[in-house]
């Protein structure tokens, strides 16, 4: 009778490496697929615009293009954010716009596998689930993965097409 060699890591079903940009909106890290993020920039004076959304701190020149800059945690009904020098803009792009989005501060590229993930709970922390891809488990921390395409309602998307 013959007996199989196991080798870990090399046996075991693998899966797909994700790779994320975390973020801190408070004292809870979130994270949104790099793939999404178009670059990260040091807060920088904003321009308000009247009759805004109360989350749309204003637009900002980027190169050129002016883009509506939200406060990601008045988005989420976390507060607002505390401006100092860690506080950052990630510029993202959803249905072809560009879109600032300030956070507390940016952490770390992380690279977690899909396996790792949990489906995420209807409510976390004030968030609805709609927000939300998944959470990740990662060592003695939980990882909130945020679909940054569902951040914004169908409304909320075209005031700011238009702002």
């Amino acid at each position: 009778m013959m007996t199989q060699e196991f080798t870990p890591g090399k046996d075991q079903p693998q899966g797909i490496l994700l790779k994320l940009v975390g973020f801190f909106l408070g004292t809870e890290e979130y994270a949104v697929d790099i793939l999404r993020i178009k670059e990260i920039k040091l807060m920088q004076e904003i321009t308000s615009v009247p009759k805004s959304p109360d989350f749309v701190e204003g637009v900002i020149n980027l190169r050129g293009d002016i883009i509506p800059i939200i406060d990601l945690k008045k988005k989420l009904s976390l507060g607002k954010a505390a401006i100092d020098e860690e506080t950052k803009i990630i510029v993202v792009e959803i249905e072809g716009k560009l879109v600032g989005m300030i956070v507390d501060e940016v952490s770390e590229v992380i690279e977690i596998e899909d396996t790792k993930l949990a489906p995420p709970p209807s409510i976390i922390a004030g968030i609805e689930g709609e927000y939300l891809k998944g959470v990740g488990k990662m060592d003695d921390k939980l990882l909130i993965l945020l679909d940054i395409t569902k951040i914004l309602t169908s409304e909320e998307k075209m005031h700011l097409k238009h702002t």
